[in-house]
């Protein structure tokens, strides 16, 4: 179990919130390989989800249920917006809209983490912290667009991407208040168990199925064993201590840093250049992180 042992030290929390972000950008270059195995992108989240589920119940089996009804439907809520709706949004985003556009307007989900954490805690928008989010933000956009993107707008595709970016701040709220009354192994599992339960609902109602004869080839296991082990157990376990000693505003300015990882992934996976522009970026964004968290 990850666990803050120093309430007052803010080290280890942000390098658990790094170590995250960091691993769920080569998540970009993982899943593009499994949908060009054949998986769907339901499948996939499925897939990584249950494998996550199943290793935690190892270390986390003891306790099933939530205080109450309003908290374990806090868990739900959690479930569905960190889990199986975050990715339902994204995914059907990127089928129907430019994949820059996605990325740039799913780094909107720190700012809607501001505003949300300021309704609901009145959690004040400090300056710095205001203008380290938008720096980040700008230098997301140079390296996600890199001068050369074709600027198309699908209003669906955008929207769906917005309402991915608002559910993972609510995702980080959520983390925020049941945080403060039950373990970040506790809560990881449930989101977990959520997730797949409302995801396997989504995949009976839409007629979808599992294509299991893919798990034999080799590419396909790896990659999913990444997925389920690395970017979903221990990533969440990660990113929810975080959450729970930063701040759900605190932590969620670390999401700018996933598009410069799959940047540099690419360029070390899939040979794309790397440019100047994507130089002037990736300084913006860690700047503007830096900015933020001061």
């Amino acid at each position: 179990m990850i666990t803050i042992s120093k309430p007052g030290s803010r080290l280890l929390p942000h390098i658990l919130a790094a170590a995250s972000v960091s691993i769920w950008g080569f998540t970009f270059v993982s899943t593009k390989m499994l949908i060009a195995e054949g998986l769907g992108p339901v499948n996939i989240f499925f897939y990584r989800f249950l494998l996550a589920y199943a290793c935690i119940l190892l270390l986390s089996r003891n306790r099933l249920f939530a205080d109450n009804i309003r908290d374990e439907l806090m868990m739900a809520a959690a479930g569905l917006s960190g889990g199986s709706l975050y990715f339902i949004a994204e995914n059907s985003a990127l089928g129907i809209t430019y994949a820059s556009n996605v990325s740039l307007i799913i780094c909107t989900a720190p700012l809607f983490t501001m505003m949300l954490s300021r309704l609901f805690f009145k959690t004040p928008l400090r300056k710095g912290m205001l203008i380290g989010s938008l720096t980040a933000l700008a230098g997301v956009a140079m390296v996600v667009f890199n001068g050369s993107v074709n600027m198309g707008i699908n209003p669906l595709g955008d929207f769906l991407t917005f309402i991915a970016a608002i559910l993972w701040a609510i995702y980080c709220i959520i983390l925020k208040i049941t945080g403060k009354r039950y373990s970040t192994l506790f809560i990881t599992r449930k989101v977990f168990f959520y997730g797949l339960v409302s995801a396997a609902l989504y995949m009976i109602l839409s007629g979808k199925q599992l294509d299991l004869h893919l798990l034999l080839r080799p590419v396909v296991s790896a990659n999913l064993l990444f997925l389920g082990l690395f970017a979903s157990m221990l990533c969440y376990l990660m990113w929810n201590s975080a959450v729970k000693s930063l701040g759900a505003e605190y932590a969620a300015n670390y999401i700018y840093v996933v598009p410069l990882v799959t940047i540099i992934a690419s360029v070390i996976i899939l040979g794309e250049p790397f440019t100047m522009l994507t130089a002037a970026g990736t300084a913006c964004i860690i700047g503007g992180v830096y900015l933020a968290e001061r």
